[in-house]
């Protein structure tokens, strides 16, 4: 069996079951997701035509633990490992379903534990977060207009660099609002309050349409690596002493959120989490150490 490299030009006709399997399992996903889904996929198929297997018939378990084996063998952290096993699962999932194969071979496979390092999940904290917004308007005023799309509203670089200037002309029930499309092309509406949409208007301003954020220099609109480009610029001008990333952003909108005071069944809908337990995670992760439990026990064992 030829390794496909792309998995996506094969004509029905010529495909082979597991080539099928492959682009039904892909056609579910687009964008970022399917090209990821897509490089998993043909990574699979690679290893299975070096080792004489077919891709999906006859495939066990043992095989599915040794690749996973193979995968760690070639460097790949855990967390790596679990993230490339994702569309090997699914594929796998879909193809029993379909009632290709007569068991999922990838189901009880082990996969690596992944503990995670809270340090290496910290966003800005309230202060940090402030001077950020300051120092991001002193800028431009499409750096302004990022960090609080970023900072305040928790976009994705991606979702931020697609804002345009109609997304937020409508008003609903007394509340100015932006619409946008989320992962998973998920509609999503959410508030835009006033300090957030005196940047927005700063930087659109006596243009009526088209994208807001722009290359302060060539006029352009900004892609992802540009957000990543202009917040790394703003947090070296606030004097921040390590990397920030726009998922530092949305991490220190969700986490300041919550030392806001914002309910747990809440930041959810901030957040835009399809499940409630990742919103927990940025509870747990965020390292406050001013209510750690160490404070309270000390007290309480010194009679305080």
């Amino acid at each position: 069996m030829s390794v496909p490299t792309s998995l996506l030009p094969f004509q029905p006709a010529t495909m082979s079951t597991a080539q099928l399997a492959a682009v039904s399992y892909l056609a579910r996903y687009a964008g970022r997701t399917h090209t990821l889904y897509a490089f998993q996929l043909r990574e699979w198929f690679a290893w299975c035509e070096r080792n004489g297997l077919d891709a999906l018939t006859g495939i066990q378990r043992a095989h599915v633990e040794l690749y996973i084996r193979q995968l760690g063998d070639r460097g790949l952290m855990d967390s790596s490992v679990v993230t490339m096993m994702h569309a090997i699962r699914g594929y796998f999932r879909f193809a029993h379903i379909d009632g290709l194969i007569a068991a999922d071979p990838a189901v009880y496979a082990r996969l690596p534990k992944i503990h995670r390092d809270e340090t290496r999940t910290q966003g800005l904290d309230r202060l940090e977060l402030i001077r950020f917004l300051q120092v991001a308007q002193t800028i431009t005023v499409h750096h302004g207009a990022l960090a609080y799309l970023l900072g305040i509203n928790a976009l994705r670089a991606s979702e931020a660099a697609a804002v345009r200037i109609e997304d937020y002309a409508d008003t609903l029930r007394g509340h100015r609002v932006l619409h946008l499309v989320g992962k998973g092309n998920k509609p999503v509406t959410m508030p835009v309050t006033v300090p957030v949409l005196r940047a927005l208007e700063a930087c659109r301003g006596t243009r009526t349409n088209g994208p807001l954020v722009l290359r302060p220099v060539s006029g352009k609109p900004v892609d992802r690596r540009d957000v990543y480009r202009m917040v790394a610029r703003i947090a070296k001008n606030a004097g921040i002493p390590r990397h920030i990333s726009p998922h530092s952003l949305r991490h220190a909108a969700i986490t300041n959120a919550l030392d806001a005071g914002v309910p747990l069944r809440d930041a959810p809908i901030l957040a835009r989490h399809a499940d409630p337990r990742t919103t927990e995670h940025y509870d747990r992760a965020r390292g406050n150490l001013d209510r750690h439990g160490v404070h309270f026990l000390t007290a309480y064992v010194a009679g305080v």
